[in-house]
C-alpha cells in the first residue's frame, strides 16, 4: 500500500513557522510510519536568492524597528487580504507553486505560515481539489490567515477560533488542537544524563532564549541577571545570532563557571527538562514548549502584535507574567531557590497544562482528517 503524502508549507519569516511545520511533519511519522511528509520554506524553494534577502530585511525590522512590525500587524488584522493583493504575490514570487503541488501530488497540504495559505488558497480557487489544512502558530487570528478555500483551521485557543469566526470563518471549519510540538517534547529526559552532557550543575537553573533568530538586545535587565550567578545557573541561547554570542562571550559578567552562552542547538527540549524558570521572547512556538515543560515563564520585550498576544494569552493562564525591571528577576530567582515552594507550583502548572494542552491533539487532527 502506497504512502500518503503530506506536502507541509512555511516561510522563513521567524523560525516559529517552520519549526511548528516540522514538528508537525515528525509528529504524523512518529505516529502512522505510512505517512510520507515533505516540509517546504516556499518562498526560499522558489526564489533562493530573492527570499534571503526580504527575510533578512524583515528580520532587521523585527531587531532594528519592532514598531514598525506592530503598525504592519494591526493595519490589515481585522480583514483577510483581497484578492489583487494574493494575485500579486502570486506573480511576484510564487508563479511555480502550482507546478510543485503538481509534481509532489500531495492528498493534503498543510500551510503553517499565512503567504503559503494565501498561494494554495488561489490555487484552489483556480481549481485545485486537494484539501487544506492551516495551521496557526500563535495565540492570536490575524486576517491574513483568512481564505474561504481553506478546509479546516487547527488553532491554539477557544479566543482564536471565536477571532477567526469573528473574520468570516465557519464555526464546523475551525478545530481547537493547540500548536504542534516537536515529538521530543512529548516526554521528559533524564535529568542527571542532560546536567552530564551539557556540563551543567544540579542547583537553580534558568534558561534565557532570545528566539531561533537570537534576538537578545543589549538589555540591562538580561546583564543584570549575572548578578544571580553564584547561586544560579544561567543558560544563555541565542540561535544563530552569531555575533551576539561573541558578544556575551567576550563581556567580564558573563565569564563564570555558572553561566553558559549556547549558539544554535536542537537540544531545548533537554534543557528545559533541567530549567527551573524560562526568560523568552514570546514566540508562539517556544511557549508551546514552555507550556508542555509547565515551566514558569518571563516574557520580555513581545514585537507588537501576536507576540503581544501570546503574553496575554500565558499570563491570564497563570504560566507567567511581564519581565519589567530588576524587581522581577530578583523576585523570581528568589523563588526558584525554595524547593518546595517550587515543587507546589510546578505542580500547579502541570494540572493547567493537562487541562488546557496535549501535545498530540494537532497531529491527531491532521490523522482524522486524512
Amino acid at each position: 500500500m502506497s504512502k500518503k503524502r503530506v506536502l507541509l508549507l512555511s516561510e522563513g519569516f521567524g523560525s516559529g513557522h517552520t519549526q511548528a511545520a516540522h514538528a508537525l511533519s515528525d509528529g504524523l511519522k512518529h505516529i502512522n510510519p505510512d505517512i510520507s511528509t515533505k516540509v517546504l520554506e516556499l518562498g526560499s524553494f522558489l526564489n533562493p536568492i530573492m527570499a534571503p534577502i526580504i527575510i533578512n530585511a524583515y528580520r532587521k525590522t523585527v531587531s532594528k524597528q519592532p514598531k514598525v512590525v506592530g503598525m504592519m500587524y494591526r493595519s490589515n488584522y481585522r480583514k483577510p487580504i483581497n484578492r489583487m493583493t494574493k494575485n500579486a504575490l502570486y506573480r511576484l514570487f510564487y508563479t511555480q507553486t502550482a507546478k510543485v503541488v503538481e509534481k509532489l501530488n500531495p492528498q493534503l497540504i498543510i500551510c503553517t505560515h499565512p503567504v503559503t495559505g494565501m498561494m494554495i488558497a488561489k490555487l484552489k480557487e483556480d481549481g485545485l481539489k486537494t484539501p487544506l489544512i492551516t495551521v496557526i502558530t500563535d495565540y492570536d487570528a490575524h486576517g491574513s490567515w483568512v481564505n474561504q478555500e481553506v478546509n479546516r483551521y487547527l488553532v491554539s485557543t477557544d479566543v482564536v477560533k471565536e477571532r477567526l469566526v469573528e473574520k468570516g470563518v465557519l464555526d464546523n471549519r475551525i478545530q481547537v488542537t493547540g500548536i504542534p510540538i516537536h515529538p521530543k517534547f512529548w516526554n521528559s529526559s533524564n535529568k542527571e544524563a542532560i546536567r552530564a552532557k551539557f556540563k551543567l550543575k544540579d542547583m537553580p537553573t534558568v534558561l534565557i532564549m532570545g528566539g531561533g533568530w537570537g534576538i537578545l538586545h543589549e538589555d540591562s535587565v538580561l546583564s543584570y541577571m549575572t548578578k544571580w550567578r553564584e547561586t544560579t545557573q544561567l543558560i544563555y541561547c541565542v540561535g544563530s545570532n552569531i555575533d551576539m554570542k561573541e558578544k556575551l562571550e567576550a563581556d567580564p559578567l558573563f565569564k563564570h563557571p555558572n553561566i553558559h552562552i549556547l549558539g544554535f542547538t536542537s537540544h531545548i527540549n533537554e534543557l528545559m527538562d533541567v530549567t527551573d524558570l524560562l526568560v523568552t521572547k514570546p514566540g508562539g512556538m517556544t511557549c508551546t514548549e514552555g507550556l508542555s515543560k509547565a515551566l514558569p515563564m518571563l516574557f520580555y520585550e513581545p514585537i507588537p502584535g501576536q507576540e503581544e498576544e501570546n503574553c496575554e494569552y500565558f499570563i491570564n493562564m497563570g504560566f507567567g507574567e511581564m519581565l519589567t525591571d530588576s524587581d522581577s528577576v530578583d523576585r523570581w530567582f528568589k523563588r526558584i531557590q525554595k524547593p518546595d515552594d517550587m515543587s507546589a507550583f510546578r505542580q500547579t502548572l502541570v494540572q493547567k497544562r493537562n487541562m488546557h494542552y496535549d501535545p498530540l491533539h494537532c497531529v491527531k487532527a491532521v490523522l482524522q482528517f486524512l
